[in-house]
C-alpha cells in the first residue's frame, strides 16, 4: 500500500470516528444527571462570595482574594493551614474550603460549620475567635454579631443551649408556617444587631390529622400529618420575641389569630419595632402593622391593600440603609410587582419602579449613591436582568449583560455584583460586574461552563408566541424537535405542562431549557412542546388571576390553542399527541385528557391534584375561595366529575407519603373511573413524598418513557 493510500485511509477513519462521536446520543441517565459519564467538569470549581468589597474565591484546598478593580488574585490561606488549627482544638478536619462563610465585612474572620459546632476562624492570627457547640442543626439561624444561634429540636425552639419553647405535639416553633406560602421559608428572624429574636409558633392541634400509611414495617403503621383542607379548620399562628439576655419571651398582641395569616416579618433598624403583614383568610385584604418589640403591643397599622380577587404579599419591608425613617414596600397593586417608598409614619412617598414588567427581587443597596439594586423582567418576561434604581427619582440603569437569566450577589458597598447567568447559547457564566459603570456590559470573567453535551447529538429548540384563547394575549411556547428530522415524516408530540401559579417554564436559559428528560424524548423521535398558559407567573397579576375561582378552565383552553398551532406544522402527527406533568402539571395532564379527549391520546400525570377540596387551605383558597362559597367553581375544576370522559391511555403516579397533594386525590379518581366505567393506569411509589428522587428517579423516568413508547 502506498503512503498516499495509507494517508487517505487514516483520514477516512478519522472522519468516521468524528461522525460516530457526533452521532452519539446521551443516555437517559446522562440527561438526568446533566452530563455524560465522559464529561470532565471545568478545572475552575471555585465558589465565590463577598468579604466586604473583597471577592473571595474558595476552592477545595485554597482560598484567594480577588481585587474587583483589576481581577488580580492573592492567596489567603490553605486547607492545610486551617486543619492544623482545627486539629489543635480537637475539631473535625475540613474536606473542602468552598463552604466557609465570610460574614464579617470588617473582620478577618470566616465561619465554619462542622455540624457539631460553629467555628469562627481568625485568618489573620490563625486562631479560633469563637466556638459554639450545637445540640442540633435543624432550622439553624446564626447571628453573626453576638454569636447566638437559634435551632429546633423536634417541634421546639432553642437559642444556644436554652430551650425557648416547651410545647406539646400539635405545635411547631421556630419553623416555617402557613405551609411556606406568602414568601415564608423560615421561622426565626434576628434583629439587626442580634439583641432579640422574633419567631413563629404555630398551633396545629385543632387541624385534622391526615393518615399516611407506612408499609415499610411488617404490620403497616399510620403516619399522621396535620393537613388543613380548603374550607376546613385551619391552624393558628403566633409571633414571639425572645431576649437572649433575660431569656424572656413576649408575644405580639395580634388578637385572636383564628383565620388570619402573619407574614413577611422584619425589624426596624433600632431593634425597637417588629413589622409584619397580616392577611385575612379570604386573602383579599392585607395590613402592614408595627409592634413594640419589648411589650408586644400593636402600635399602628401603616398601610393596607385590598383586591377583589386576592392580595399576595411576598416580601418584607426593607429600610433604606442611609435613612432609618424610610422603607421600601413591594406590591402588585398596579398589576405588576413594583417598589414603593414609605416613611415610618405610613406616608407613601412615591412609586420607585413602574411599567408592564415585574421586580423579581430587591437585591440590596449602593449606599453612597443612594441606589437600590434590583432584578426584573423589564427586558423580557423570559429574562431576569439587573438594574440600579436611584432613590427617590426611580431612574434605572442596566447592569451587566443584557441577555439571559441573571442571579446576582451584591458586595457590601453595592459597588460590585457576582453575576451568575445563562443565555440560550451560554450554559453558565459567572462574571464580576461593576454597578457604577453603565457603559460596561461585560464583566470580569470568573467562571464559564462549557456544554457537557458538546459533540453529542442533541435536539433543536426554539421559542415563539401564539395567541391565547382570548385571541389577544401572547403566550410563549418552546418547541423541541428531534435532530436530523426526515422530510415528509410525521412525528408524535409530548406536551410537557405545568400551567399553574408561581411557575414559568419558558425562559431565555441555555437551549431554552431543552435539557433533561425533554431532550432525551426528543432524541427518541418525539416533538416536545411546552406552553406557558394564562395563570402561570412573571406576566403580571391579570395574566395570573384570570383563573380565579375556576382553576383548570382557562389554562386548558390555552393549551388547546397550543395543539391547534401544532397541527399547522407539516411534521406533526396530530393523531399522536401525549401530555405529561407533575403536581399542578399532573392536574393539568388529567384535566386535558378529560376536557379534550379528542386531542390527547396518552397522558402521564404525576402527584396530581384531582379535586381542589382535598388541597390545603392557603394555596387552595387563594385561587378558589372555599368549597362553601364557590361550589360551582370546585365542581367545574374537579377531575372526578369528568372521569367518564377518559378515552385515551392515562397513567397516574403518586407517592404514598405525599404531604402536598395527598394520595386521596388519586385514589378518589380511581374510584370515580370505576364508577364511570373508564380505565386509567396507576403506579404508587412507596416511601416517596411529592416528588420521586434518589435512586428511584431513574426508574420513574424510564416508566414514563415506556408508557409513551407503548401507547403513543
Amino acid at each position: 500500500m502506498t503512503m498516499k493510500r495509507v494517508f487517505a485511509l487514516v483520514c477516512a477513519l478519522c472522519l468516521l470516528s468524528a461522525y460516530v462521536q457526533a452521532q452519539k446520543m446521551p443516555t437517559m441517565e446522562e440527561w438526568l444527571s446533566g452530563a455524560p459519564r465522559t464529561y470532565t467538569p471545568p478545572t475552575n470549581n471555585y465558589a465565590y462570595q463577598w468579604w466586604g468589597d473583597n471577592l473571595i474565591q474558595a476552592g477545595r484546598d485554597t482560598i484567594f482574594t480577588v481585587n474587583p478593580a483589576n481581577g488580580k488574585a492573592k492567596r489567603l490561606l490553605t486547607r492545610e493551614e486551617v486543619n492544623r488549627v482545627m486539629e489543635r482544638n480537637r475539631l473535625p478536619q475540613l474536606s473542602t474550603l468552598t463552604n466557609v462563610q465570610f460574614l464579617w465585612p470588617e473582620e478577618r474572620w470566616f465561619l465554619i460549620n462542622v455540624r457539631t459546632a460553629l467555628v469562627v476562624f481568625d485568618f489573620a492570627t490563625h486562631t479560633l475567635t469563637r466556638v459554639t457547640e450545637l445540640k442540633a442543626s435543624a432550622n439553624m439561624d446564626y447571628e453573626k454579631t453576638t454569636g447566638h444561634v437559634a435551632y429546633t429540636i423536634d417541634n421546639n425552639l432553642y437559642v444556644d443551649a436554652h430551650q425557648v419553647t416547651n410545647e406539646p405535639e400539635g405545635f411547631l416553633c421556630g419553623q416555617s408556617v402557613h405551609r411556606n406560602e406568602f414568601g415564608i421559608n423560615k421561622g426565626t428572624f434576628w434583629s439587626p444587631k442580634g439583641a432579640r429574636l422574633a419567631f413563629y409558633k404555630m398551633d396545629e392541634s385543632m387541624v385534622s390529622q391526615y393518615p399516611l400509611v407506612n408499609t415499610a414495617t411488617r404490620i403497616s403503621e399510620v403516619d399522621n400529618v396535620r393537613y388543613p383542607m380548603a374550607g376546613m379548620t385551619s391552624h393558628k399562628v403566633y409571633v414571639g420575641v425572645y431576649d437572649p439576655t433575660t431569656k424572656e419571651t413576649v408575644y405580639l398582641q395580634t388578637g385572636d389569630p383564628t383565620d388570619r395569616y402573619f407574614t413577611n416579618i422584619s425589624w426596624s433598624p433600632d431593634e425597637k419595632s417588629v413589622y409584619l403583614i397580616e392577611l385575612n383568610r379570604d386573602q383579599n385584604h392585607s395590613k402592614l402593622c408595627r409592634y413594640d418589640a419589648q411589650t408586644g403591643e400593636m402600635k399602628e397599622m401603616l398601610y393596607e391593600e385590598k383586591h377583589s380577587k386576592y392580595v399576595e404579599p411576598q416580601n418584607p419591608i426593607v429600610f433604606l440603609p442611609w435613612d432609618e425613617t424610610k422603607f421600601i414596600y413591594q406590591s402588585q397593586r398596579d398589576g405588576w410587582n413594583h417598589l414603593y417608598l414609605f416613611d415610618t409614619a405610613g406616608n407613601e412617598l412615591g412609586q420607585l419602579t413602574t411599567g408592564d414588567w415585574i421586580v423579581k427581587s430587591l437585591v440590596g443597596f449602593h449606599t453612597k449613591k443612594k441606589q437600590a439594586i434590583i432584578t426584573s423582567t423589564e427586558v423580557s418576561p423570559l429574562q431576569t436582568n439587573t438594574y440600579t434604581v436611584a432613590i427617590p427619582s426611580g431612574k434605572r440603569t442596566p447592569v451587566g449583560n443584557a441577555e439571559g437569566v441573571h442571579s446576582v450577589s451584591l458586595s457590601a458597598s453595592g459597588k460590585y455584583v457576582i453575576d451568575l447567568f445563562t443565555t440560550p447559547t451560554q450554559p453558565r457564566r459567572t462574571e464580576l460586574v461593576s454597578t457604577e459603570n453603565a457603559k460596561s456590559k461585560a464583566g470580569l470573567l470568573l467562571r464559564e461552563t462549557t456544554d457537557p453535551f458538546a459533540g453529542y447529538t442533541v435536539p433543536d429548540a426554539k421559542v415563539g408566541t401564539i395567541k391565547a384563547a382570548d385571541g389577544q394575549t401572547d403566550l410563549y411556547y418552546r418547541l423541541i424537535t428531534p435532530p436530523n428530522m426526515e422530510p415528509n415524516k410525521k412525528y408524535p408530540v409530548i406536551v410537557y405542562v405545568y400551567g399553574g401559579p408561581h411557575n414559568q417554564l419558558i425562559t431565555n436559559t441555555y437551549a431554552h431549557g431543552a435539557r433533561g428528560w425533554y431532550a432525551y424524548m426528543a432524541n427518541q423521535g418525539y416533538v416536545v412542546f411546552t406552553l406557558d398558559n394564562r395563570g402561570s407567573s412573571n406576566r403580571g397579576l391579570e395574566f395570573e388571576n384570570v383563573t380565579f375561582r375556576h382553576l383548570g378552565v382557562k389554562e386548558a383552553e390555552d393549551q388547546a390553542k397550543g395543539i391547534e398551532f401544532l397541527k399547522t406544522l407539516p411534521y406533526i402527527d396530530g393523531n399522536r399527541i401525549g401530555v405529561h406533568g407533575w403536581s399542578y402539571g399532573g392536574y393539568m395532564t388529567t384535566n386535558l385528557m378529560l376536557r379534550y379527549p379528542e386531542l390527547y391520546k396518552v397522558g402521564v400525570g404525576g402527584g396530581p391534584v384531582i379535586d381542589w377540596q382535598y388541597y390545603e387551605v392557603m394555596y387552595g383558597e387563594r385561587y378558589m375561595d372555599t368549597p362553601q362559597t364557590n361550589p360551582a367553581g370546585y365542581e367545574s375544576s374537579s377531575m372526578n366529575r369528568m372521569a367518564g370522559n377518559l378515552k385515551g391511555r392515562l397513567l397516574i403516579i403518586h407517592g404514598d407519603h405525599d404531604e402536598t397533594c395527598v394520595p386521596q386525590h388519586s385514589i378518589t379518581f380511581l374510584k370515580a373511573c370505576v364508577d364511570a366505567g373508564t380505565f386509567p393506569d396507576f403506579f404508587l411509589y412507596p416511601g416517596h413524598k411529592h416528588g420521586v428522587g434518589g435512586r428511584d428517579r431513574l426508574h420513574l423516568y424510564k416508566m414514563i418513557s415506556r408508557y409513551f413508547e407503548e401507547h403513543l
